[in-house]
């Protein structure tokens, strides 16, 4: 009988791999969620009426979460990474308490929203045309609309591209996409946090670490660039199950990922017609402030409120200042 002999490097690779799959197991068995009623939670401890339901827009299913008066003025909330519609649960209660229709939905990859397969799947324009077959498909021709993180970027491409379809825009925390290009034209001035955008580059790495110890890098990210006492416990609880859900931290991951290997180019001189407000807490760690000026000079009709004692999660850490800010603007 002849004996062969597994090359070493075959050996090693082998080796790592069979270590990667465990590590990856463990951090999945670490990370899984027993399910919750995310909407039911919410309307019992904020004492608001919410709808919940699967709209079909542009080839996907999303999960849309709806409060006030039917005939009320519509208002589209766009959450950011790694939140979904729960970001603006404080806001939502107010705004439908005002008379507004709330529209609050999953974007793709997120919570109960379809996840469709692939980096390509998550481009830029694929989320522009979510909202936009979101809209038509509640019967809307135009809507006030309110972004934040991610969801900002969503809605500024929304209002430079698709103008016509919204009447006032209220930005928080999220940069006009040309502000960055006008940000380099000069020396960094801070230090913003930047090293996830890099890292979420990694294939699959990204999604075991962050399962790994109860999503202690998601939740404790959240906790460091936040006031102390914006997240608490119960929120993290609904937060875990929709990272868990379906697989949605890999297709949250995705986002950055189609940023990076599909570009989207902004159209014609980028300038925003739609009146707007940005609302920018100036203790942000993920975005230099100066953001929020260059952003403004890309509008025909804006207004800048700074927060001094905000961060980046302004919406949890002022719920009542944001929601004011929304109301008497919107109104």
């Amino acid at each position: 009988m002849i004996r062969t002999r597994t090359p070493p490097l075959v050996r090693i690779t082998m080796g790592l791999s069979i270590a990667f799959a465990a590590i990856g197991l463990a951090s999945y068995w670490s990370g899984r969620q027993t399910p919750i009623d995310i909407v039911a939670v919410v309307k019992q401890r904020d004492g608001v009426q919410l709808e919940s339901t699967m709209v079909p827009a542009n080839g996907i299913r999303l999960h849309v979460v709806q409060a006030g008066p039917k005939d009320g003025p519509p208002v589209v909330l766009l959450h950011g990474y790694p939140e979904f519609w729960f970001a603006w649960h404080k806001q939502i209660v107010r705004l439908a308490k005002a008379g507004f229709r709330v529209i609050a939905p999953d974007q793709r990859g997120y919570d109960a929203s379809d996840k469709p397969r692939g980096i390509a799947a998550y481009q830029v324009e694929d989320m522009v045309g979510d909202i936009l077959g979101l809209i038509q498909a509640l019967g809307y021709e135009r809507v006030d609309l309110a972004g934040h993180d991610w969801g900002g970027a969503i809605a500024w491409y929304l209002v430079i591209e698709h103008a016509e379809h919204f009447r006032r825009l209220v930005m928080f925390n999220a940069p006009h996409p040309l502000s960055f290009q006008d940000a380099r034209r000069s020396e960094p001035q801070e230090k913003p946090i930047n090293w996830f955008r890099t890292f979420f580059q990694i294939p699959v790495v990204p999604e075991v670490v962050g399962y790994a110890n109860n999503w202690s890098l998601l939740t404790g990210n959240l906790r460091k660039t936040s006031r102390p006492g914006t997240f608490s416990d119960a929120d993290f609880d609904l937060y875990r199950w929709a990272w868990f859900r379906d697989g949605a931290s890999h297709s949250m991951v995705n986002w950055y990922r189609a940023a990076f290997q599909y570009p989207h180019k902004v159209e014609g001189d980028g300038l925003v017609h739609v009146p707007t407000r940005i609302v920018w807490g100036m203790q942000d760690r993920f975005f230099e402030n100066r953001l929020a000026r260059l952003s403004a000079a890309h509008c025909a009709n804006a207004e800048l409120i700074e927060v001094p004692e905000a961060g980046h999660w302004l919406l949890h850490e002022e719920p009542e200042m944001t929601s004011r800010k929304l109301i008497e603007f919107l109104q």
